[in-house]
Order: structure tokens, then C-alpha cells, then sequence
């Protein structure tokens, strides 16, 4: 009888063993998974939370609304903060809220009612419009001047077109302040076609870039020409007497060359400088550059000089302007 008992305990042997391997395991796989969700050495629990971004701050330029409790002639809507961190109230008068969250200013604004005794016990909330800090600054010569977001890879021609486009009066220099670096200013030459804008480089804009489209120069030439008016100087171009009398559409053949007056405003008055354009035709008399505001008048034979002085609203200016030196060239 033992002997037939004997093969079922040996079978019996080893599945104890493996009952027993097999809690072991388990064991082992808890700890483990234990040691993974334990912080790694020298970290705290605080290192292993995930920080919430930080509020944005007010910075000068924004837009923000100031909103006060059941008195709305002390609130404000839109209002923008100066260069010196300052936003202007109803009564209140310029409070300082730079480099605060909405909910700091708020707190602050309420601060300043008390002390000032405008309000007793004032409710005030703060909401940021336009920030500078999230968006970039499109200034200068576009259709709408502001503040633009900035989302996502928005390059140079996107911003502008953003901004309404150029101006006819814009030149063909566009300057970006990267707020990262604003000591470098970069250049970027702009140019318009019938397709639409078009740039040597389109570089990324970021949150709190600057965007200044310049303003091109203008020279007036008037008088005996084909085509009297304002034309631009772009900033990256030069202009001389003879390439503005050609955008003029040249002179008149009753123009008298030589009596060419060029006038120029300096700080302390105007300059009137008298060419022989005959001369400078001729190449006996240097070509030289006009610069932006300068008015080149060439008078007619059949008219005398004083009519271009006497008609029109640019005569009037003319004529009301103090010549404060004659130079003969």
C-alpha cells in the first residue's frame, strides 16, 4: 500500500514547488512596481509636479479693463498702458499696474479707491485685451497699426498682411525689434508688385517682436514739368535733381533750366538753392542727392516766376515759408 502511495506524493512535490516559485514572483513584481512609482533619488514629490505656466504680467502697450463693482464712471474699457506702467481711471487718475497679474492690479486698484477715498470697500476685476507679451507690435506705415497674435510659425508677410498691408507712402525697409535681442535690430528689404508683397527674407515673428514699416521720403517737383507732384524716396535708394525731374515726367520746353529753384527745410528755417539744371544736363555741373521734403521748382519762360508762388495751396506754403539762406549753384 505505500509503495502505490508513493509515486502521488513525489507528483505532489513539485507542484508545491511551483505554488511556491510562483508566489515568489508575484512578489517580486509588486516590489518592482512599487520602486517605479517611488520618487528617483534626490527628488521630491514637489520636483515631480507639473507646473502650471505662469500668469502673464501687464506690460506697457497692453490693453486692459478695469472693471469696478456697481460704479461704472470709475471703470474703464480698452484703456492702454502708458511707457511708464500707468493706466489712466475716471476720477482715479494714472494707477501703477506694470508687471502685475490682472488679479494683482485688480487687488492694487482696490488698494489705491480706499486711499484715495474714492470707494469704500471697491470689488475691481482686471481682464487683459491685447498684450504685447502674446502678440507682436505692427507699426508704422500699414493699413491698421496694433497688436497681433502671434500663434503658431507667423512669419514677416503674415503679420503685415494681418495689419491691413502697406501704405503707398511705406518704403522699402521694414525694421524688426526681436524682443529676445532688441539692441540688434534686423532690416529687411520690402517690395510690392502685383502679386502682392514680396520680401528678401520672411523671418519668424515672435510674442513681443516689433514690426516698424518705415515711411518712405517724398520730393515735390513742381512747376514747368510733365507731371507736378510728390514722389517717394524709398529708404534703401538714393535720388538725384535728374532721376526726380524724370519721375516728374522731365521738363517742360518752356522750363527755364536755369533758373531752377531747389528748396529745403533745415531746422532753423529753409534753404533756397538756386541750379542751372542746363548745366547739370550738360555734365558740366555734378548731379547731386535730394533728400525727403525737399521741393524742386522750375519755373516757366511764358509765366512769371511769381505765378507758381501765387496759385495753389502748396504756393501759399511756399510763399508763407522764411527763405533763411540763397545758395547759387
Amino acid at each position: 500500500m505505500s509503495r502505490l502511495m508513493e509515486p502521488d506524493m513525489e507528483s505532489r512535490i513539485p507542484m508545491t514547488k511551483a505554488r511556491h516559485l510562483l508566489i515568489l514572483l508575484l512578489c517580486l513584481s509588486c516590489c518592482c512596481m512599487a520602486q517605479a512609482q517611488e520618487p528617483a533619488a534626490g527628488m521630491t514629490p514637489e520636483a515631480l509636479t507639473v507646473q502650471a505656466p505662469p500668469a502673464i504680467q501687464i506690460s506697457p502697450g497692453d490693453q486692459i479693463s478695469v472693471q469696478i463693482f456697481d460704479i461704472p464712471e470709475l471703470s474703464v474699457e480698452n484703456a492702454r498702458v502708458s511707457q511708464d506702467g500707468t493706466v489712466s481711471l475716471p476720477v482715479a487718475g494714472p494707477i501703477h499696474v506694470a508687471g502685475m497679474t490682472a488679479d494683482q492690479a485688480a487687488h492694487h486698484i482696490e488698494h489705491e479707491l480706499v486711499v484715495q477715498g474714492l470707494v469704500l470697500h471697491p470689488t475691481v476685476t482686471v481682464s487683459l485685451g491685447q498684450s504685447v507679451g502674446q502678440g507682436a507690435t505692427i507699426m508704422g506705415q500699414v493699413a491698421s497699426p496694433g497688436i497681433y497674435p502671434t500663434f503658431g510659425s507667423r512669419r514677416l508677410l503674415d503679420m503685415l498682411t494681418l495689419a491691413g498691408g502697406v501704405t503707398p507712402s511705406a518704403g522699402k525697409l521694414v525694421t524688426i525689434i526681436h524682443r529676445s535681442d532688441p539692441q540688434h535690430p534686423v532690416h529687411v528689404g520690402l517690395a510690392q508688385n502685383a502679386a502682392g508683397l514680396r520680401s528678401q527674407s520672411n523671418p519668424i515673428i515672435l510674442p513681443g517682436d516689433t514690426v516698424v514699416v518705415a515711411k518712405a521720403g517724398i520730393v515735390y517737383v513742381v512747376g514747368a514739368v510733365g507731371h507736378p507732384g510728390g514722389y517717394l524716396i524709398n529708404n534703401n535708394e538714393h535720388l538725384t535733381l535728374l532721376q526726380a525731374l524724370a519721375l516728374a515726367g522731365g521738363n517742360a520746353p518752356a522750363a527755364k533750366l536755369g533758373s531752377a529753384i531747389l528748396l529745403r527745410k533745415l531746422p532753423n528755417g529753409t534753404e533756397a538753392i538756386h541750379l542751372n539744371l542746363k548745366k547739370v544736363y550738360e555734365d558740366k555741373q555734378a548731379d547731386f542727392l535730394v533728400a525727403d521734403g525737399d521741393i524742386l521748382y522750375l519755373p516757366s519762360s511764358i509765366l512769371k516766376s511769381s505765378t507758381f508762388f501765387e496759385a495753389g495751396t502748396l504756393g501759399a506754403q511756399l510763399a508763407n515759408t522764411a527763405i533763411i539762406s540763397s545758395t547759387v549753384f
